[in-house]
């Protein structure tokens, strides 16, 4: 699939290089040419200098035949006037622009823009590693019956299995985040100092879970 990013500082050029990975095509569009020097050395996407919203800077980047768009500038009103032309004049669905102001970021997400607003989501995180029994609400799907919640945890869990913390909370465990990397555990994974804890489960189970994580674990395994 062939994927258009505007914006490479350090969001952008991360998420080139992942997406590139990943055996997709990519183009990266920037206002300022020094920003592709963020760019991994084997990078073998396009480069484009210009203005991410300008029409002909976008065709030259392939966004007619692109299968998603990313609008992850500095600028909030950049992304969204981009986003929107992209979603708009192009007919590209897959469009996330990333918004700084939560308040403006949930009127576009009522449009139909989907945003990224990086304050909430940066605080929600630093209050579940802070506060006991932390935690923060990631997906609900209301009609199927489930969520994806982030948990803090009593640090006696540190070592614990995914097996065994399953087995104590009811939930899955989706991932880990360990540093800046998303984990996909296996049942043997344990539990390391620093890890970010995401859980699967029931609606309505958030208070049981917490409950169980916010103590010193019955059966290790």
């Amino acid at each position: 699939m062939h994927i258009v990013i505007m914006g490479c500082g350090r969001t952008g050029a991360a998420l080139a290089s992942e997406f590139e990975s990943r055996g997709h095509s990519v183009a990266i569009i920037d206002r300022l040419g020094d920003a592709f020097r963020r760019l991994p050395a084997g990078f073998q996407g396009q480069r484009i200098t210009g203005v991410g919203f300008d029409r002909d800077t976008l065709v030259s980047a392939g966004v007619e035949d692109a299968f998603a768009f990313a609008a992850v500038s500095s600028g909030d009103n950049s992304n969204i006037l981009a986003a929107r032309v992209v979603r708009e004049t192009y007919g590209v669905e897959n469009v996330v622009a990333r918004i700084s102001d939560p308040g403006r970021a949930l009127v576009y997400d009522r449009l139909g823009i989907r945003t990224v607003a990086p304050v909430p989501w940066t605080s929600a995180q630093i209050v579940s590693h802070l506060l006991p029994g932390g935690t923060d609400a990631k997906f609900t799907d209301e009609s199927a019956g489930v969520e994806l919640r982030s948990f803090a945890y009593h640090e006696a869990w540190l070592g614990a299995s995914v097996a065994a913390i399953e087995s104590a909370t009811g939930a899955r465990v989706a991932y880990l985040q360990r540093f800046s990397d998303g984990v996909i555990p296996e049942s043997s994974t344990v539990l390391q100092s620093g890890d970010g804890l995401h859980l699967v489960m029931a609606v309505g189970a958030k208070d049981r879970v917490t409950r169980v994580l916010s103590r010193r674990p019955e059966v290790r395994a």
